[in-house]
């Protein structure tokens, strides 16, 4: 009997204990899960928080504005474009299409998707103190799956660019057609006269060829100049760059220019000090000098004095300076006076000869030698124009 009672005992303790570790086992085995439910949790979350944020800083490295609404027209979301066109601070969540954009023709477009499903190739001009701003829309209405409206997605591409290029394209072509015109219409009236017989008169058939080599002569010029405008343009313009000498290159010039200076009596002054070089393509550096020491003797007063000095400005590089003695720039003519085919006085530059691309070549030529060109006038004290250029290599 005490021995039966003694193995009941015994045996429900091997139950107890087996059922014991059973548990600890099923709730080890149960902590593990949630453990693991948890790391995955948190791993998931934190995986959906990256990717979260990498879409947004996709959505604001977008080179488009794009705005995203609410069912009921309120702003969900909006990129740093958006912001930058229409000057909020983005996401702007919660404000209007009106309050953010401020332009009643941005929150019509909104209102019509109420009645379209789409809007392509909407062009709007946000006017501005500064300049106007041209603008290409593109609207989606957004849907549930249950066909609800969902708000909308509106994408502003920003053409202001685009059209300011056009019309740069626009000018140019037809400066161009005027440029090329006014010699040709003189070259084909002088060949129309010697045709209708005054070749048979020596004095007058010498004056219209001279007439026609002239203005044949200013076409060359603007198509050589039109050529290398296109070369620096595109990049393709290869410049062999080695050390020259500052002052051998202004005394070269100077000897080609001296015959027109002495024309208006006009002097021209090399004051660069011999030991300055600069590391520059020798034959560009030539069509800079040449281009600013001749318009200072064109435009410069009769009997007037054009000088060049040099001198190494804090930063290492050599800065030139062509100085005149002439009537000057008007205050505004100097922001534009590196402008193609732009002239100050257009009569008196065609008279002299000029294509009027002269100073826009030596801008582009300057800046393909990584320097910069600028100018410093006052009307009726003449004019000075700076070009930096680098130093010459250490041989």
């Amino acid at each position: 009997m005490v021995f039966a009672l003694t193995l009941s005992l015994a045996l429900l303790v091997v139950a107890a204990a087996a059922w014991l570790r059973a548990f600890l086992r099923h709730r080890a085995a149960a902590a593990q899960h949630r453990h693991e439910l948890e790391t995955l949790r948190t791993r998931h979350a934190a995986e959906l928080h990256a990717q979260v944020e990498r879409t947004i800083a996709l959505f604001n490295r977008m080179v488009e504005g794009v705005i995203i609404t609410q069912p009921t027209g309120a702003i969900r979301l909006a990129n740093r474009a958006a912001g930058e066109i229409f000057g909020f601070t983005a996401p702007a969540t919660g404000l209007s299409i009106l309050e953010a954009t401020r332009h009643h023709g941005v929150a019509a477009i909104a209102a019509k998707l109420d009645q379209s499903p789409e809007i392509i190739g909407h062009e709007l001009t946000l006017e501005s103190a500064k300049q106007p701003r041209y603008l290409q829309i593109n609207a989606l209405s957004l849907r549930t799956p249950s066909g609800e409206r969902d708000g909308a997605i509106i994408v502003f591409h920003d053409l202001t660019a685009l059209r300011r290029l056009e019309s740069v394209r626009q000018e140019f072509v037809a400066n161009v057609s005027h440029e090329l015109r006014t010699p040709l219409s003189l070259i084909k009236s002088a060949a129309e006269t010697l045709i209708d017989g005054a070749q048979h008169d020596p004095a007058a058939c010498s004056r219209f060829l001279e007439i026609i080599d002239k203005h044949a002569n200013r076409l060359s010029l603007l198509i050589d100049d039109l050529l290398l405008l296109s070369s620096l343009d595109s990049g393709r313009l290869q410049l062999k760059l080695r050390p020259v000498p500052l002052r051998a290159a202004v005394q070269e010039v100077v000897d080609e220019l001296q015959s027109k200076a002495a024309a208006k009596n006009s002097a021209l002054e090399n004051k660069v000090d011999a030991s300055l070089a600069v590391q520059a393509d020798s034959h560009r550096l030539h069509q800079i000098l040449i281009n600013l020491m001749d318009n200072a003797i064109k435009y410069g007063r009769e009997g007037g004095h054009t000088s060049v000095q040099a001198s190494v400005l804090a930063n290492g590089r050599i800065e030139i300076a062509v100085q005149d003695d002439g009537p000057g720039l008007p205050p505004e003519a100097k922001a534009r006076v590196f402008e193609r085919f732009y002239r100050v006085d257009k009569a008196r530059s065609r008279d002299q000869g000029g294509t009027g691309l002269g100073l826009a070549i030596v801008k582009h030529v300057v800046q393909a030698h990584g320097g910069e060109v600028r100018v410093e006038s006052t009307p009726n004290a003449g004019s000075t124009f700076f070009v930096s250029l680098p130093p010459a290599a250490a041989e």
